[in-house]
């Protein structure tokens, strides 16, 4: 099973999670989250991410999610990379950990083009591109 990290600003990613579990109705196994604050040291954040990594891959790869490219999280993420082991995905929402949490058996790969296509379809301008008149 691919484990999955969320590396986030603040508590964001500990909520999606929470959310996440209450909607499959348990919480998951092999997730994990960083929350990053803004006193926090980034080579830290690097270590204590690794070490989340560690105990959450099974040895089928770690899709990390993170909130903002570009920000200290996706900074912190961008370090942890290693292609077919290692993948991350920013702009996490709760469509996105979703479509990643109930499809992680597959391939690392696949995890990581469900997470894309979860983020994607999980924007609906609602006024325009709802099912159903109301």
């Amino acid at each position: 099973m691919i484990g999955v990290l969320i590396v986030s600003h603040g508590e964001i990613g500990t909520a999606l999670l929470a959310s996440a579990s209450q909607i499959l109705g348990a919480a998951p196994k092999q997730v994990a989250t960083l929350s990053v604050w803004r006193q926090d040291d980034p080579d830290d954040l690097v270590l204590r991410a690794r070490e989340l990594l560690d105990s959450i891959d099974a040895g089928d790869g770690v899709l990390i999610l993170t909130d903002i490219f570009g920000a200290t999280p996706g900074n912190v993420v961008s370090k942890l990379l290693a292609n077919g082991k290692v993948e991350g995905v920013s702009g996490v929402s709760l469509p996105m950990l979703l479509r990643v949490l109930t499809g992680r058996n597959g391939s690392l790969s696949g995890a990581v083009q469900r997470a894309l296509s979860g983020g994607a379809e999980g924007l609906v301008h609602m006024n325009t591109d709802r099912c159903c008149d109301g």
